[in-house]
């Protein structure tokens, strides 16, 4: 009995590295493809000649986990397109359609800062909230002169996750595997697989988390025109229903995008409807995506959910993302 015991944690300890390895390597080559795909994509050159003399409203689509680059969102892409359309004097605004769980902090509030930037310009910002506008989706709502909803979105989740730490250190001395991390420093360490968290280390943790916390709760509230202490009170994590949100100030009306853009028009336009143009990323194959697609079936919901689990598994943490299903 000890000795299957003992083969059964070798082979979890196994499977654990490889799945580790296996990750690391997906997620380099999907790095090398970001830097070939570059700006090239669709929409980022703005080479537009037919709404050059009557101008355009951007269409502009943030799908997906918001981190560096994944099959449906590029950090690159989107900020390199916020520049090309501030500097267009044909773009006559952007209407934002998020649908999204959130993810980095740091990409999150890049975005958000680039879309501020972008108003500096007197163009305005109208965002619409598809299916999920959580936490990193929400922070960059709020760059929104208004933020619209549909009757059916999920929005909110306002906080942090830190990531999770997995300690095995019980595992590994039932099945005699040891490991050891040479380091300068006690808390160098902390996180990994082969130590225990301390509470000290918690502590640690939590800090950033709360400063974290602290910078997108006061985005909530300058934005919204909300006293940061009530803020608090409804920044615990959870989402919120469409309907729920706009009793909180949190979304200013819940609608449609054609009646968002009629809006945008009548606010900002004189009510003149300018044409819009659609700026969406087109996502290059690459190894990791052929390896999603080969085992879950190409765009099925499967292969969708995989991708989520690998851009999660890559997340820079802290991280303004919703962990629903």
């Amino acid at each position: 009995m000890n000795n299957k015991k003992h083969r059964i944690g070798i082979i979890v300890f196994i499977s654990i590295i490889v799945l580790s390895v296996i990750f690391a390597v997906l997620n380099t080559t999907m790095l090398f493809s970001v830097i070939k795909q570059g700006t090239d994509s669709p929409g980022s050159i703005l080479n537009i000649t037919k709404y050059k003399k009557n101008g355009y409203v951007a269409a502009l689509y943030i799908n997906g986990v918001i981190e560096k680059a994944n099959m449906t969102y590029n950090q690159q892409w989107l900020l390199s397109t916020i520049s090309d359309l501030k500097y267009d004097k044909s773009n006559k605004g952007i209407a934002l359609f998020i649908d999204s769980p959130g993810g980095g902090v740091y990409e999150s509030d890049e975005t958000y800062l680039a879309l501020q930037d972008y108003k500096t310009t007197g163009k305005p910002v109208y965002v619409y909230q598809g299916v999920l506008a959580a936490s990193g989706g929400y922070y960059i709502s709020c760059a929104g002169n208004k933020i619209y909803a549909n009757r059916n979105t999920l929005t909110g989740s306002i906080g942090i996750i830190m990531g999770t730490s997995v300690d095995l250190t019980e595992l590994m001395k039932k099945v005699g595997i040891k490991s050891e991390t040479i380091t300068s420093g006690r808390n160098k360490n902390m996180f990994n697989y082969n130590q225990p968290v301390t509470d000290e280390q918690r502590d640690i943790m939590r800090s950033i988390a709360d400063e974290a916390y602290e910078q997108f709760t006061g985005i909530v509230a300058m934005n919204r025109n909300i006293p940061v202490f009530e803020v608090k009170k409804l920044a615990d994590g959870r989402i919120y229903t469409a309907k729920q949100a706009l009793h909180l100030n949190l979304v200013d009306a819940i609608g449609t995008w054609d009646g968002m853009l009629k809006d945008m028009a009548d606010e900002c336009f004189d009510g003149h409807i300018y044409d819009t143009k659609d700026f969406e990323y087109n996502h290059k194959m690459s190894l990791r995506d052929y390896i999603i697609n080969g085992v879950f079936g190409g765009d099925s919901a499967a292969a969708r959910k995989a991708d989520r689990l690998f851009s999660e598994a890559a997340m820079h943490y802290p991280a303004f993302l919703y962990n629903g299903n």
